[in-house]
């Protein structure tokens, strides 16, 4: 809590998943993978402008069409496969309803979702937290970035343990989750880059983190 606090302090709420209802966050959080979000939104724009933001649509078109709708999210052809998975298990396990899906228990849910295509654990937890409002930690490349610069996590630390740090350790509240993920993120791309800006940075004093 008290690098969340700090982060907080600093840079405040983030407002963090950007979209326009559940659904627009699940494309997003499949989309996102390994490229910039200004690129995603550029494919979501695509997505909207051809009415194709809704599973239904989604399910029937060509998946060589969707790839070129979504080209700006890069990896197009891949992600086109991915999201077509996704869109196949959501309409025929849960009729394309977000309700019915996200009623389920968590741990089920979140094994089920391991199991489509293309999606791994960041993914999964991501639509779970953000899209259904589920208490799970999301654990990205920039946390494990700060957790490793400052010596609270080692370099083979799996998904799951670096997750359990958190589960563990706060209130399983959705809201501070999401907030704690977002201001990672933001600390990630303000300071703590791959070449690190540490003067300045909320986390610098790390006698008090210990």
């Amino acid at each position: 809590m008290e690098i969340y606090r700090r982060l907080y302090g600093r840079f405040g709420p983030q407002g963090w998943w950007p979209a326009d209802g559940p659904f627009e966050v699940i494309v997003g959080a499949i989309l996102t993978q390994n490229t910039a979000w200004r690129n995603v939104e550029r494919a979501i724009e695509n997505l909207k402008g051809e009415g194709l933001l809704d599973p239904w649509a989604l399910l029937k078109v060509d998946e060589e069409e969707l790839a070129a709708l979504i080209r700006p999210a890069g990896y197009y052809n891949v992600k086109s496969k991915r999201l077509k998975a996704f869109i196949r298990y959501f309409c025929e396990k849960y009729q394309g309803d977000l309700g019915k899906m996200f009623g389920r228990p968590l741990p089920q849910l979140r094994e089920e979702l391991l199991k489509v295509d293309g999606i791994g654990p960041e993914t999964a937890d991501s639509i779970l937290l953000y899209a259904g409002g589920r208490p799970v930690f999301v654990v990205d490349a920039y946390t494990r970035r700060v957790l490793g610069r400052h010596q609270i996590i080692g370099e083979e630390a799996t998904y799951q343990e670096v997750q359990e740090l958190f589960m563990e350790n706060l209130p399983q509240d959705v809201e501070l989750f999401k907030e704690y993920h977002a201001l990672f993120v933001r600390l990630g791309k303000t300071y703590c880059r791959p070449k690190p800006l540490c003067e300045g940075c909320p986390l610098e004093d790390e006698g008090a983190l210990s």
